[in-house]
């Protein structure tokens, strides 16, 4: 998140090499993550099957609506533990940047 010049600005998430780190390290919420991603993966090749096959296109809409609900369960889950450890851990820290940076991010979120 709080790229500049491809350094990421948080010290918890980025350890002076190229190996970027979250500070948050909860493997039930890693887990939760990655099946939720299995699960849209599983979906847009569902989807691509039914464009292949001549789906009726309200069928293939409402397909694509369910994944992007699921992606943006996805986003919401990392952007509340982003918030809860690495932007507060930067504002704890006197970077009131994270803000600018933070806000950018729910932005490009809503907007979609």
């Amino acid at each position: 998140m709080g790229e500049q010049n491809g350094k990421n600005n948080c010290p918890d998430c980025h350890n002076g090499d190229e190996n970027k780190r979250r500070s948050w390290q909860e493997e039930k919420t890693v887990q939760e993550l990655v099946i939720r991603l299995n699960r849209i993966e599983g979906q847009i090749r569902g989807i691509k099957r039914m464009i292949e096959e001549g789906v009726y296109c309200d069928s293939v809409l409402n397909q694509i609506a369910s994944v992007q609900s699921a992606l943006n369960g996805a986003a919401r889950l990392l952007l509340e533990k982003h918030m809860k450890t690495c932007i507060k851990e930067q504002l704890i820290a006197g970077d009131d940047e994270v803000i600018n940076e933070l806000t950018k991010t729910v932005f490009r979120l809503i907007n979609k």
